[in-house]
């Protein structure tokens, strides 16, 4: 599509007020504009909190011929970041930027945009949802198309000065979509916690509790509230997932998705100010406020215990080790219980070392030994082939596990290290606690940890996460402290055909070759399922300024996130390793649009897939992103 030239501004402002004046009444559905009463009363008595659905809003043949022009002359990008994956136009709401030739292609896509912000619509809506005056000046919308394997992520779309969101599905009207195709608008309750200071803090519940699917001329929207209008769209299932005999084709979720804004200057209503004050109380500057308190799991730094320290000393990086002691008979004994013996020999401590002293990353192979990695395969399928509760409350009543949340930051199951108490009740000792409680925090896995690194490390924290398919995930979030953090994923996912090394076996003559550079180049076109995710990224984040402040690295719940490659999810990559990589300072996008680089450096500093007893290892700076793709339902298990 062709932009009209730039030297002609009068043609383009004319047609602009044009299209907000007209009035869009012809277009909907006959009587809906008389109805706005009954609306506002269900939307009113909605929960978990307001929104409204409307069938037919249209007359028919109008989104057909949508739908249409759509089909023949648009183009669509795949994009993916941390928190969605779909396939999107270019922003409807400059259509009016297109030449003529290009317009006479789109005339019913014009007239449906014109009618959605025509003044008699825009009052309609705000007499329903009781939200105030909007915009007509200032449009908002993209056409989204979900195939198997896209989803949306848990957010509050609280961007700027957006005050009404809204879906109108484009699904194919001659195959009504079905609610087990995936694809809904799902919306989460909140649950009211009262701060020390005696204020209110609303944080999302882990489970949504309305789903409403797609149909064919049906919208849905919600009045724009920060830390309340919480929601996602379900990942879009393959045929393959439940037997359909309709094909991949049908399963196209396209719909128009804009917002409604608040009135600008110029307008009725407009209020001097009032974006910048809404700004404010966006939830992409929340991220880090208050309702911190509440996430789960807690953060649960210990210390290790040095005769020669004080006790407040808690940096988990020290700095390279001096001379550091060599494993002792004791250590040895109690670690080949463990991990696998050549992981125990100078040799190989001395290349592990070598490799992570350039690369600030490792990767170890075949890292436990055979007896205890046999163990725990068997106890982890075991637990898998175990149905799971639906609800998160019955789930940590059933089971060992926890639930992970809010989930506008992070979802997934988790254990930590039992207390005393918790090994008395419960003598048998699963082996994932057995790793948590016993070697993970060890003395002796902290020399080796050591030996292996070059470094002296001061504290731990650990967690066994279990990432559900279909479910599970963690947005991205920056590294904030002075000082670097050594982190380590030992990722035991017994499940083939993540794309990654997963066909490793558990034998031990083998282990030798399990460490590997982290920085190797893997060919992303390997084979496998296109669209599983699971697997852990590290990238650079964006620098803001020149002092290092890395606070907008923590923003995670906008709906951009953060751009990656689209075959990530194919097997574990990595470039230069995070402490070197120099990054390349970014202008500022416009929060409210969905973002695209087109910079060769794709910013990815380390990835790794779900694999089989692999350990990974990677020294993290400061304003360093890391997450957790989620995990689609077609993976071949759980993460």
């Amino acid at each position: 599509m062709k932009r009209k030239a730039e030297d002609d501004p009068g043609h383009r402002s004319v047609r602009k007020k044009a299209s907000v004046e007209s009035n869009g009444s012809p277009q909907f559905r006959q009587g809906l504009l008389q109805e706005a009463d009954e609306y506002h009363k269900q939307y009113i008595a909605s929960q978990p909190y307001k929104y409204g659905v409307i069938q037919n809003l249209l007359e028919p043949r109008l989104l057909r011929k949508v739908r249409a022009e759509i089909q023949a002359n648009l183009s669509f990008t795949p994009k993916e970041t941390d928190i969605y994956r779909i396939h999107q136009s270019g922003d409807l709401a400059n259509l009016d930027g297109l030449d003529d030739s290009s317009l006479k292609l789109l005339p019913s896509l014009l007239a449906l945009r014109d009618a959605l912000y025509s003044p008699s619509f825009r009052d309609f809506l705000s007499t329903v949802t009781g939200a105030g005056l909007l915009s007509g000046s200032k449009t908002d919308m993209a056409i989204n198309v979900y195939t198997p394997g896209c989803h949306l992520l848990c957010h509050d779309d609280v961007i700027g000065s957006r005050r009404v969101s809204y879906i109108l599905y484009l699904t194919d009207p001659d195959r009504p979509w079905k609610p087990e195709w995936g694809g809904a608008l799902r919306l989460y309750p909140t649950i009211t916690h009262k701060a020390e200071d005696g204020t209110e803090v609303k944080v999302p519940s882990p489970d949504c509790t309305v789903s409403i699917p797609p149909a064919f001329n049906q919208l849905s929207f919600f009045a724009v509230q920060p830390g309340e209008s919480f929601h996602d769209v379900e990942e879009v299932y393959s045929p393959d997932l439940d037997s359909g005999k309709d094909g991949v084709d049908s399963r196209v979720r396209m719909a128009i998705s804009g917002w409604y804004h608040i009135p600008q200057k110029g307008e009725d209503g407009y209020v001097e100010g009032l974006e910048e004050s809404l700004a404010e109380r966006s939830s992409l500057q929340q991220l880090q406020g208050r309702g911190d308190q509440y996430d789960r799991p807690r953060p649960g730094m210990k210390l290790y215990k040095y005769d020669d320290r004080e006790e407040s000393e808690s940096t988990a990086v020290r700095g390279s080790s001096q001379e550091e002691a060599p494993l002792t008979e004791d250590d040895l004994e109690f670690l080949l219980k463990y991990i696998a013996p050549t992981y125990l020999t100078p040799d190989t401590l001395e290349s592990v070392a070598d490799t992570f002293v350039d690369d600030c990353s490792t990767c170890l192979g075949k890292f436990l030994n055979k007896k205890f990695s046999s163990a725990l395969r068997n106890y982890i399928t075991r637990q898998e082939s175990q149905a799971l509760p639906s609800a998160s409350q019955d789930i940590e009543k059933a089971t060992a596990w926890q639930v992970a949340r809010p989930p506008h930051k992070h979802r997934f199951l988790y254990q930590q290290g039992s207390s005393a108490k918790d090994k008395e009740d419960n003598p048998d000792e699963s082996p994932i606690q057995d790793l948590l409680r016993n070697l993970l925090p060890s003395e002796a896995f902290r020399k080796w940890l050591q030996l292996a690194t070059g470094l002296t490390l001061s504290s731990h924290d650990l967690c066994g996460r279990r990432f559900r398919r279909g479910q599970d995930y963690t947005l991205a979030t920056g590294y904030t402290g002075n000082e670097s953090q050594l982190e380590i994923i030992l990722a035991i996912t017994p499940t083939h055909g993540w794309g990654g090394d997963d066909d490793l076996t558990d034998d031990e003559d083998d282990a030798a070759n399990g460490a590997k550079n982290a920085s190797t180049e893997k060919d992303t076109e390997s084979e496998g399922p296109p669209v599983i995710g699971g697997y852990v990224a590290y990238m650079a984040g964006d620098d803001n300024d020149d002092d290092g402040d890395t606070s907008d690295d923590n923003n995670s719940n906008g709906s951009d996130g953060v751009e990656v490659p689209l075959d990530l999810s194919t097997g574990a990559r990595a470039s230069r390793p995070a402490a070197q990589k120099k990054k390349q300072k970014k202008k500022k996008a416009d929060p409210a649009v969905y973002k695209a680089t087109a910079d060769d450096d794709d910013g990815v500093l380390f990835s790794m897939p779900p694999c089989w007893n692999t350990l990974g290892v990677v020294l993290r700076d400061q304003g360093v992103l890391r997450f957790v793709k989620y995990v689609g339902r077609q993976a071949p298990g759980d993460r």
